[in-house]
């Protein structure tokens, strides 16, 4: 696993977002070769995604060839409600740089057959070949997508019952109104994300410290689905000074050390 640890979340916006143009150009897209990548919402995400549309209007990336799945959408809400992650998307990307329609792909909160939905979003991923990189943030309870505490490390995308602590988390969107947060959603497993070639994972601030700790220096958990990612033969975490606050010190040295001269 690496650790690119940065002063503040704007760096990390910065970086995240380079990579993963680095990433797109290295691989040289084509039509028939596309790069796929695995994009998430929430707050965490927005500066890298502010970023990504800055580098697309200096053409020094072009998402033309590139095919993209999110990792979850809330059950019951239109794609045109404001909190829908449909529209999330839509408004901070998608309509601000050159991905073609067809090529993004979005789980359907609003449909009535669940487990077709979910499967057949696994099946247009092994189709593609598998996702090249898959990007996500992560919960105060260490939770990355909706695979809350608990969930299994070889889950698949499903129909997904969220915490209290995720829907007052994210009651923030809805006008501080739990009673509007959507208490199911449909989102990639553990074991899908795992599956793409390389994982990156943002965490920035203070509250997020407890998740970074057990994601790096914990053992690996069902408890805490970010410290899967110590499996992965291609993890990536990228956080700032203020989530790195809970650990060890020796630990914060030895990755600043082996990442001095890096990328």
């Amino acid at each position: 696993m690496r650790v690119i640890i940065k002063d503040n979340a704007d760096i990390v916006s910065q970086w995240a977002a380079n990579y993963v143009a680095y990433k797109i150009n290295a691989y040289k897209p084509t039509p028939s070769k596309p790069f796929v990548l695995g994009l998430p919402t929430g707050s965490t995400p927005l500066g890298m995604y502010a970023e990504l549309i800055k580098l697309y209007q200096a053409k020094k990336v072009s998402f033309e060839n590139v095919v993209t799945f999110n990792m979850d959408e809330y059950i019951g809400l239109e794609p045109t409600h404001p909190q829908s992650y449909h529209y999330f998307m839509q408004e901070n990307f998608f309509k601000h740089v050159n991905l073609k329609p067809e090529n993004i792909h979005l789980l359907n909160g609003m449909t009535r057959d669940f487990a077709k939905e979910c499967s057949e979003y696994e099946r247009e991923m092994r189709k593609l070949g598998g996702v090249n990189l898959f990007i996500g943030g992560v919960g105060e309870d260490g939770h990355i997508a909706f695979n809350e505490p608990f969930s299994s490390l070889t889950s698949r995308t499903r129909i997904k019952t969220l915490t209290e602590s995720t829907i007052k988390a994210n009651s923030r969107f809805f006008d501080n109104d739990i009673s509007k947060v959507p208490t199911m959603a449909l989102t990639v497993g553990v074991g899908t994300i795992m599956d793409a070639r390389e994982v990156m994972i943002l965490v920035t601030g203070k509250k997020k410290a407890e998740a970074l700790k057990h994601g790096i220096e914990g053992a690996v958990s069902h408890v805490w689905t970010i410290s899967e990612l110590q499996r992965h033969p291609h993890g990536i975490i990228v956080c700032d000074k203020d989530a790195t606050e809970k650990l060890e010190k020796s630990t914060v040295e030895y990755f600043l050390d082996i990442e001095r001269n890096k990328f």
